[in-house]
């Protein structure tokens, strides 16, 4: 590992910093000591890279991945999707919990860290369990969570067993100050549905999932909200309805944030229309109509960040009629060059775009990343913008191929990731 290393010539861009030009940045120890006319004129280093025609940025900070290990290692093992992670941009992962691995432990958290590190690739940060085994009855030790290192608390998509176990999680994250991380879902609006309510999901004879499943979950937590103060985190809003909640929620000056999947700003429940179980997700792709207002959300800034919903699947998990299959797509690899298609597609401007996966939920997070800032780690990508590339499952480094996106095209790749200066992905 080179200890002090100069990236010339290559187009840094941080919006954290506000910094958009051509420059040099140097490397020492594993962080960043300067930038363009900030370089020491003593800087010795012992490794250069000419970063010519590239963008230099902050790494990759994913609020949302589901890593399988510890529980479901049938799926996927850690080691490969921190590498997956770090081979699109992706420095830092905001593990989550769920049902198979529910991240209600301080061994559990201990565990998931020790398996990052030692991988030695992306970093990992933990979610932790709102309830213990996420069964929504009795709270977890939220103090023991917060003392190994969790970021926030989460039930994932599983239900709370009544209103008043979520009003009093909220008052005791609030204590702990923790912040929560809630999918807006009304369980008993759910009815075992696969795809959204309307007239595609009736043709096809699919069981719907009705937009106020999403609203009616999200108008409880923001009356709890009102009550508690908490501040809460809204994960993976689909609908224009949750976008109007949240809009007002906010001018009404509640503590509330929200995030959106990204593929959700690309695919509707029409690409569902051949029964295609790469499109099975929670919450369902929703109409034209929503898409285009999760995308006006973005650009107006009422959504707060952009995530990946990392949910790999071994291949017999798609291999059933659509309702019967495993939800969820397999994301880390086309995190980054979605959201240079909302540049291209003039949705977000550059600076949008890049705020949106890398300080924004560093911030949401509570963590410290997401900057080109002098002193901070170096965690950074390198990013070729005239790369284009198709892809192709059998190219994916995650071990879960379960990707909608197959055969897009993209323009832009990552060439080469660093993590505490540490190369850990060149292609």
């Amino acid at each position: 590992m080179s200890k002090f290393t100069l990236i010339k010539n290559g187009r840094i861009i941080d919006p954290a910093n506000d910094i958009d030009e051509i420059a040099d940045i140097a490397i020492s120890r594993g962080k960043i000591t300067g930038i363009g006319t900030d370089i020491d004129q003593d800087f010795d280093a012992d490794h250069v890279i000419d970063a010519e025609g590239q963008w230099i940025l902050p790494g990759i900070v994913d609020l949302s991945a589901y890593l399988r290990e510890p529980g479901q290692e049938n799926k996927t093992r850690i080691a490969f999707e921190t590498y997956s992670a770090v081979s699109a941009g992706i420095t830092r992962i905001c593990c989550m919990p769920e049902t198979n691995s529910p991240i209600d432990s301080g061994a559990t958290v201990k565990l998931i860290k020790s398996k990052a590190k030692q991988a030695g690739f992306a970093r990992v940060s933990v979610i932790g369990s709102l309830t213990q085994g996420l069964k929504g009855e009795q709270l977890s030790h939220m103090g023991s969570l917060k003392y190994v290192g969790c970021v926030g608390l989460s039930q994932g998509h599983q239900p709370i067993q009544n209103l008043a176990t979520l009003r009093k999680a909220m008052e005791y994250a609030a204590t702990y100050e923790l912040p929560l991380f809630l999918h807006p879902i009304e369980h008993s609006l759910m009815m075992n549905g696969g795809m959204h309510e309307g007239a595609l999901s009736t043709r096809l004879g699919i069981h719907p999932i009705p937009v106020a499943t999403e609203t009616v979950g999200m108008a409880q937590i923001l009356i709890l909200i009102k009550q508690t103060n908490c501040p809460v985190h809204f994960c993976r809003l689909s609908s224009a309805d949750s976008i109007e909640m949240l809009t007002k929620a906010k001018q009404d000056g509640l503590p509330v944030t929200a995030d959106v999947a990204a593929h959700q700003l690309f695919l509707t429940e029409m690409d569902v229309a051949d029964y295609n179980p790469l499109c099975h997700t929670i919450p369902p792709l929703r109409s034209e109509r929503d898409r285009d207002a999760l995308r006006g959300a973005v650009s107006a800034g009422v959504i707060d960040a952009i995530c990946s919903d990392h949910q790999p699947h071994e291949i017999d998990a798609k291999l059933a009629p659509f309702e019967e299959t495993d939800p969820g797509i397999s994301a880390f690899e086309t995190l980054l060059p979605l959201v240079m298609r909302l540049v291209e597609e003039k949705v977000l401007t550059l600076s949008q775009a890049i705020s949106y996966i890398t300080h924004n939920p560093a911030e949401l997070a509570g963590i410290k990343a997401g900057t080109l800032s002098a002193g901070q780690p170096a965690d950074l990508s390198i990013f070729d913008p005239e790369y284009f590339w198709q892809l192709d499952p059998t190219d994916m480094i995650s071990e879960g191929k379960n990707s909608p996106f197959t055969g897009w095209g993209f323009n832009g790749k990552t060439t080469q990731t660093f993590v505490k200066g540490k190369t850990v992905f060149s292609l």
